[in-house]
């Protein structure tokens, strides 16, 4: 047995955590050794009845049919215990054992931004996701959600739009698309650097049951999760609540007391999420987040990251211009280019999340080499 029959192994044994692998491959020595256990019992290691049973008996024509799909696909396949396991999904609890993914595995492991909200979306709410998931793509956040209809759809275009990278995790096996209507925007992810992620094994229909499954690696990858629009009984919600189990950042855009897809939002700002009037709202309260996610990982300031860097808007040219080659308050930039202060000042701080400038004392900015 190779590792790569492990893991599509442990990719169909029922109930199994990622914990559970770590800690049979710590008692066995590999993940082979992990998936050849059979009817043997690991001290240490608390596998329920239908795991055991499964590996007891492991059906193989179904995992010799998984292994050919991942042939012909060009799909890779992530244990737990693998190097390039997403950091930020390690450290969920009850996270996937394993992860399916067509797409590049690097954009795993950048900083990401979960963004979700209803299926059925204003047109205002539609446009609210689309236009801030091009902001933040231009601020070099990728942009994580499920593929749904409405915002999650409005989202990864947003991304796309604004040149960024994005993430879909869905709840059915990456074989085929749900829904039918995203197969379009799903191939444009993945032509774009993006990933289409699954911990469920082809030929897996798309069940009730798996979204709230989905909905926990959506949060789980993301250092935030902001919440467009969604009913008062939403799996938004539950993947916002999985974002706070998970300890990481809930925000939500309020709306009008009158739409009924307000009062998702509005009950989680009762409950503790940060309320968002723009974009800058959402990148102000995580910079310190990225900034850590950064250290850990240490490429956001690798010459390549730089190097791969959007290309700036005109507008945020004629700010850099402005800006010059000395420190420079937003008065004085709101001065020299005219525009207003409260646009000068969102533009700096994604320059500044992008690594091209820096504070300075006195509320002043300059220019990175």
């Amino acid at each position: 047995m190779d590792q790569l029959r492990a893991a599509a192994i442990f990719a169909r044994t029922p109930g199994l955590t990622a914990e559970h692998v770590r800690a049979l491959v710590a008692a066995t020595g590999s993940l082979e050794k992990a998936a050849a256990i059979g009817t043997h019992r690991v001290a240490g290691v608390d596998l329920g009845a239908a795991a055991r049973a499964f590996l007891a008996a492991i059906p193989n024509t179904m995992i010799d049919a998984d292994l050919a799909w991942l042939e012909r696909s060009g799909a890779q396949i992530l244990p737990a215990t693998s190097d390039r396991y997403p950091t930020l999904l390690a450290n969920v609890s009850r996270g996937p054992a394993v992860l399916y993914v067509l797409g590049d595995l690097d954009v795993l492991s950048s900083p990401q931004l979960a963004m979700v909200g209803s299926r059925n979306p204003t047109a205002s709410g539609r446009s609210t996701a689309r236009d801030f998931a091009s902001f933040f793509a231009r601020a070099g956040l990728t942009i994580t959600s499920g593929l749904a209809l409405g915002i999650d759809a409005a989202s990864h275009e947003g991304a796309l739009l604004g040149n960024g990278r994005t993430i879909a995790v869905c709840g059915c096996g990456l074989d085929s698309i749900f829904p039918r209507q995203n197969k379009t925007l799903a191939a444009r992810i993945r032509e774009s650097g993006g990933a289409l992620v699954s911990e469920f094994p082809p030929r897996t229909q798309p069940y009730p049951a798996h979204f709230p499954r989905r909905n926990r690696i959506i949060s789980g990858l993301s250092c935030g999760t902001l919440v467009v629009e969604a009913a008062q009984r939403s799996g938004s919600l539950i993947t916002a609540h999985h974002a706070l189990e998970q300890g990481r950042e809930v925000f939500a855009i309020p709306g009008s007391i009158h739409n009924p897809l307000s009062r998702g939002c509005h009950a989680l700002i009762r409950d503790g999420a940060k309320l968002v009037e723009s974009a800058a709202d959402v990148l102000s309260e995580l910079t310190n987040f990225l900034g850590m996610q950064s250290l850990a990982r240490g490429s956001m300031a690798s010459a390549d990251a730089v190097a791969a860097r959007p290309v700036l808007d005109k507008a945020y040219e004629i700010l850099l211009d402005a800006l010059g080659f000395e420190p420079a308050s937003i008065d004085v930039l709101v001065s020299r280019t005219g525009f207003p202060d409260d646009s000068v000042a969102s533009m700096l701080l994604i320059l500044e999340l992008q690594g091209r400038i820096k504070p300075h004392a006195g509320g002043r900015y300059g220019r990175l080499p």
